[in-house]
């Protein structure tokens, strides 16, 4: 049952909150943990969330069998509204992100009529869309409303060939500039958006940086986790991983020219656990490029299990194409991968190549330069065990001390509640 008090804090809450976020689980977004964690603090949590059907377009069978088994998470209450699956084509996708804007606004003052909330917080992945609903609610419920960027819109849609018309991408920066400014709190996930934010948003004083943090799956490292049985094959070569969505963003391509240039080092495995919109022609480009026994595609996992994968690693692979959007922008596996205490093999520019650049826990090349990535594996490959280790634990520090949990979320609950933060 919903509204009980979870995990080890019992003190009064302060904070009646609704997170309005497209995703949210059994989906498998921050945004979930974000919603444990301020459970975990005493808050009243409610979610406001459409049909779970990411990543495969698809509404999920258990959910379409038994809904009422997905209305309540770690004690939060979970409102779902339906929504157009999400398809495997640009149209269904479209229809996906209105479908929830239009059903959200609609049904969810209804399903949320007559509560009080002290704060209205929107996860802001794509699309931007979804904040249009929170923002409704805000306003009916004289309530201030918080969105967390994860995602630049336009840039995105022009980045990934979404939207290539002009006026198109103009019209949808007048929506990011509408929603921006009637915001009362905007955080962002990486210190390069700023600036973009600001142009669209106007007031600075309001946007404030907000990282991704360490999720309690990945926190206590590797230490005593079993292999995956799946990399029960792999145990005699050098394994580098790749874990996640599998999209336009990540490519691919450039990946599989590194895995091309390596192809006489006989110990080297290139696994991949994930799937994705670009999962079918990534699997069509290892046959065509003769990889298969090079690349392998192990496919997607609950993340709960990606401990037990990465324990079979010997580097962790992050990738983005190279797009002045994605130099912005730091995955949010880059905090996964280093707080495991795995070096990190990164092909991204920016914010992303910096922070694992700073860590010391990782080798950066380039975004799309296969060649570059290539080199820094055959460098990696190189080192001792021992020397592979301590990039890793540099690495571990560096999350522990940046991207802590604990200190993030005390931050977050005092930027909800009106306390100053630095």
């Amino acid at each position: 049952m919903c509204g009980g008090w979870s995990g080890a804090s019992r003190r009064e809450c302060f904070v009646k909150l609704l997170v309005v976020s497209q995703y949210f689980w059994p989906e498998d977004f921050r945004v979930n943990d974000l919603v444990a964690g301020m459970r975990e603090r005493g808050h009243d949590v409610t979610v406001l969330t459409g049909w779970p059907n990411y990543p495969d377009g698809k509404v999920f069978p258990k959910f379409r069998a038994t809904p009422s088994d997905f209305a309540c998470f770690q004690g939060a209450e979970v409102v779902r509204v339906p929504l157009i699956p999400r398809g495997d084509n640009a149209t269904m996708l479209a229809l996906n992100y209105l479908s929830f804007a239009l059903s959200a606004s609609l049904l969810g003052p209804w399903r949320l009529r007559r509560r009080r909330y002290d704060a209205v917080f929107v996860f802001q992945t794509s699309p931007v869309t979804a904040a249009f609903p929170a923002l409704l609610l805000a306003r009916l419920k004289r309530t201030p409303v918080s969105m967390w960027i994860l995602d630049l819109w336009p840039d995105t849609l022009h980045a990934i060939g979404a939207v290539r018309s002009q006026r198109l991408l103009s019209i949808v920066g007048a929506l990011v500039r509408f929603i921006y400014r009637r915001c009362d709190l905007i955080l962002v996930q990486s210190k390069a958006f700023l600036p973009n934010v600001e142009r669209y948003g106007g007031e600075r004083e309001k946007i404030r940086y907000f990282p991704n943090w360490i999720e309690p799956t990945f926190a206590p490292g590797l230490e005593g986790i079993a292999v995956a049985p799946e990399l029960v094959d792999f145990s005699a070569t050098f394994n580098v991983m790749f874990a996640g969505n599998i999209g336009e963003a990540q490519d691919m391509p450039s990946v599989l020219d590194a895995a091309e240039r390596t192809r006489d080092i006989d110990d080297l495995r290139w696994l991949i656990v994930g799937e994705g919109r670009a999962a079918g022609e990534l699997r069509e480009a290892i046959a065509n490029r003769g990889l298969v026994d090079r690349v392998i595609l192990l496919g997607r996992h609950p993340v709960e299990r990606m401990p037990e994968f990465f324990t079979g690693a010997h580097a962790m692979l992050v990738s983005l194409k190279r797009e002045p959007i994605w130099a912005m922008t730091v995955p949010g596996k880059v905090q996964s991968y280093l707080a495991v205490g795995k070096p990190v093999l990164a092909m991204l520019d920016g914010e992303g190549g910096r922070v694992v650049d700073e860590s010391g826990g990782g080798l950066v090349s380039p975004a799309g330069d296969g060649v570059a990535l290539a080199a820094n594996v055959r460098r990696l490959h190189a080192m001792s065990a021992t020397e592979r280790r301590i990039m890793g634990e540099r690495g571990r520090a560096y999350a522990a001390r940046e991207f802590g949990r604990a200190a993030l979320f005390t931050r977050l609950e005092a930027l909800l509640t009106g306390e100053k933060v630095p």
